[in-house]
């Protein structure tokens, strides 16, 4: 059985180290995604609360966390049954801004297992439009 990946990429016209704060540090992460405690770091476990209902909802542990270019964590939610997939985030510099990757891997590419990706994969879509509101408030 292969895993599947989920692959996705945005631009921002925003600076990486920006962007690099929107992924990382608790007081962004709550504008458009689920916000920690503390700010991510390499080693440090994975806690993030529901902005409204303060639900932990994902859980895993920051597996390298490398300014303003690269972002690795172990990513698991309820549905996923304590089944460990892993987040990473890539951030470009480029003329005018960002551009954002991001590949969420190791999600069980079983039959049973296709809601969950579909799931997640939506998640991912609507997070993105909020990361983007949130840096571009005026567009």
């Amino acid at each position: 059985m292969t895993a599947r990946i989920l692959k996705k990429t945005i631009f921002l016209r925003a600076p990486r180290e920006q962007v690099w704060d929107y992924l990382t540090r608790p007081e962004y992460l709550a504008k458009w995604f689920h916000a920690p405690k503390e700010p991510l770091e390499t080693g440090q476990k994975l806690e993030m609360f529901g902005t409204t209902s303060g639900d932990l909802l994902i859980w895993g542990e920051v597996t390298e966390a490398r300014a303003p270019e690269y972002l690795e964590y172990t990513f698991t939610v309820k549905p996923m049954e304590d089944a460990v997939s892993v987040v990473k985030w890539w951030l470009e510099a480029v003329p005018g801004g960002t551009q954002l990757s991001l590949a969420h891997s190791g999600l069980s590419a079983t039959e049973d297992a296709f809601g969950l990706t579909l799931a997640l994969d939506k998640g991912w879509d609507e997070h993105l439009v909020q990361l983007r509101a949130a840096l571009h408030p005026a567009e």
